[in-house]
């Protein structure tokens, strides 16, 4: 089977063309680069991703805060984090790069913020 995945990791943003046999890479072609048999490699046999979402904020200046996974996960997981995420809530202030949860979910990767939220003056 023949599958056509443009590449992501760098600028130059290869058309790659994979021959699968299932999961198995026969062969990879269009890479300008190593990179992208790793990306090709990567996104057939393990797909990860990071998410960005946002965390409603307590007594801030502004309601939500934006927030990222610190490392990519594995795709099947995306809705399981999503879920966990629309649960939580934070007080202001907040800062940029502030871990919110820890090892979400055991997978290894953070929510931080990326972005700051001042305290409401009231």
């Amino acid at each position: 089977m023949k599958k056509e995945i443009t590449c992501i990791i760098c600028p130059n943003g290869c058309e790659l063309s994979v021959d699968l046999e299932g999961k198995n890479i026969k062969s990879v072609s269009g890479a300008l680069c190593k990179r992208g048999e790793e990306y090709v490699t990567q996104e057939i046999q393990d797909p990860k991703r990071t998410i960005a979402s946002l965390i409603k904020v307590n007594n801030g200046e502004v309601p939500l805060v934006s927030v990222r996974t610190t490392k990519a996960i594995a795709k099947e997981k995306i809705f399981d984090i999503i879920e966990e995420v629309k649960k939580l809530e934070i007080n202001a202030p907040i800062k940029i790069g502030q871990v919110i949860v820890e090892n979400i979910l055991g997978l290894g990767s953070d929510i931080i913020a990326t972005s700051s939220v001042d305290k409401k003056q009231i």
